[in-house]
């Protein structure tokens, strides 16, 4: 072994090198020059590393078939009727105009444009055709670094007043340690992907392709609430003991979801399918969706709280959803629409109360008879993105939601939330690029409620401008 002289001016990185190349692990100057190798194997060896091509950073961080990925997303806003910031509901302020809307905000905020995760994926080559695949993902509160946990942030405001609620609001996500994603499966370049376990429905998969705004919290009124995304209920925008296939030859593709009943964080099951195709710059997807037991948690009034601290209140439904989203690429611009037909009605087997919800939650006080009239509601929006250069986008979008009248009366004001209504949003978004990893966003979001969707609101409308934020994704 070659030893650095001791007593010497030789640097410590001359005498590492020195010591590589006779270790035959460092080429010497001579080789890395050009000159002739001094033994065949040595020769064989730098012509096959002259042959091979020069690998690129793509930027991934994956090691072994294996990668690590995230988003942390960051903002400051300020709303003229909101509510105090939220340490566990994902989009931290009520970007859409909620029932506790009352005073003017202006606060640091969370996951303007996306989500904030980290998560592992990963692929496994079988043979030439065929992979294993695997996900597992979290969504967390770059704010407060908690978990993002829609249930949690409804108990905070258990028996609270409205004027002096935080933001709060029901979610798929409740504070699991894998709440975005959680599946493994196969996937085949011939048949498709099978996969099994937690996994997004089908109309969240179309609506972050369809949703001008990308789904965004802060400028979406269907990224804010998953009520669009679960068709009819935030908590079935993901399903936690799903079987999902997707298959796709040439323009034309197809999926099929179902979860079978009696799973960990929800207790129903769920059939949704979908068909889709692309042509000439226009894309087409027909999706179709039927949840048993599906629930809608809720804060409990002072008097519930009284009784069962700690626990919800949920509402139970069965939701059958027809939805068609359509999108156009011309030129540099892009243009969205959608219509989502939701029908709610009570559910053919009722949960009891005191049963375990979505994140391990209990829900005391339960009712199944809300949709003895059906509850139907309409969710459109059209919108259009446009590159204005390879790093500027700028998006504008309109966003609606009505209600038919189920009350029984055929009412048409604020006298309860039953009475038909609706709510709509408008936003405006620009979104630049800084780096591969870093972009910079700004806009605005206006929403607007009436008649039913209004009841119980201490404010009907709510402006959320500016809203900047950065997002670094990884």
């Amino acid at each position: 072994m070659t030893r650095c002289p001791l007593n010497t001016s030789m640097t410590l990185a001359a005498c590492a090198s020195l010591t590589l190349i006779a270790s035959g692990l460092l080429a010497s100057p001579a080789l890395a020059d050009g000159a002739a190798a001094s033994t065949p194997a040595a020769a064989s060896a730098a012509s096959e590393a002259s042959a091979k091509p020069a690998k690129t950073d793509d930027g991934n961080l994956t090691w072994k078939g294996i990668t690590l990925y995230g988003t942390i997303d960051v903002g400051f806003a300020h709303l003229d009727h909101g509510a105090p910031l939220t340490s566990y509901y994902a989009p931290g302020l009520p970007f859409v105009i909620q029932k506790n809307s009352n005073r003017a905000i202006t606060s640091i905020s969370p996951n303007g444009l996306s989500q904030s995760k980290i998560g592992l994926s990963g692929a496994e080559t079988i043979n030439d055709d065929l992979k294993a695949v695997f996900k597992l993902e979290t969504g967390f509160q770059p704010t407060s670094g908690h978990l993002s946990d829609g249930s949690r942030s409804l108990i905070v405001d258990n028996g609270v007043p409205l004027a002096s609620q935080t933001t709060n609001g029901d979610s798929s996500r409740a504070g699991q340690l894998f709440q975005g994603a959680a599946y493994l499966g196969v996937s085949s370049k011939t048949y498709g992907a099978l996969t099994y376990g937690l996994q997004t429905s089908l109309m969240v998969d179309n609506f972050a392709k369809y949703d001008p705004q990308n789904q965004s919290l802060a400028f979406s009124v269907i990224g804010y609430s998953g009520f669009a995304g679960g068709a009819g209920a935030t908590e079935t925008g993901r399903f936690d003991s799903s079987v999902k296939y997707v298959i796709a030859k040439g323009p034309v593709r197809a999926a099929y979801l179902h979860n079978f009943e009696g799973g960990i964080n929800f207790p129903g099951r769920a059939d949704q399918v979908d068909v889709g195709g692309d042509y000439r710059g226009v894309s087409v997807d027909l999706t179709y969706s039927h949840v048993d037991d599906a629930v809608t948690e809720s804060p409990l009034s002072a008097a519930q709280n009284a009784t069962a601290p700690g626990t919800l209140a949920g509402t139970v439904s069965d939701d059958t959803t027809y939805a068609i989203e359509a999108r156009y690429v011309i030129g540099r611009a892009k243009i969205y629409g959608a219509v989502e037909a939701i029908d709610m009605a009570n559910p053919s087997h009722p949960l009891p109360a005191g049963f375990r919800g979505i994140g391990g939650y209990v829900v005391s006080f339960v009712n199944n008879a809300a949709y003895s009239i059906h509850r139907k509601e309409t969710v459109s929006w059209v919108g259009v993105r446009y590159a204005v250069t390879d790093k500027l986008d700028v998006t504008s979008a309109y966003y609606r939601y009505d209600q038919n009248s189920y009350k029984g009366n055929g009412c048409s004001d604020t006298s309860a939330s039953s009475c038909s209504g609706s709510l709509w949003d408008a936003s405006l978004v620009a979104d630049y690029k800084l780096t591969k990893h870093f972009d910079a966003y700004a806009g605005l979001n206006h929403s607007a409620v009436a008649n039913g969707l209004a009841s119980g609101f201490l404010n009907r409308s709510s402006t959320a401008a500016p809203v900047i934020g950065v997002r670094f994704t990884f």
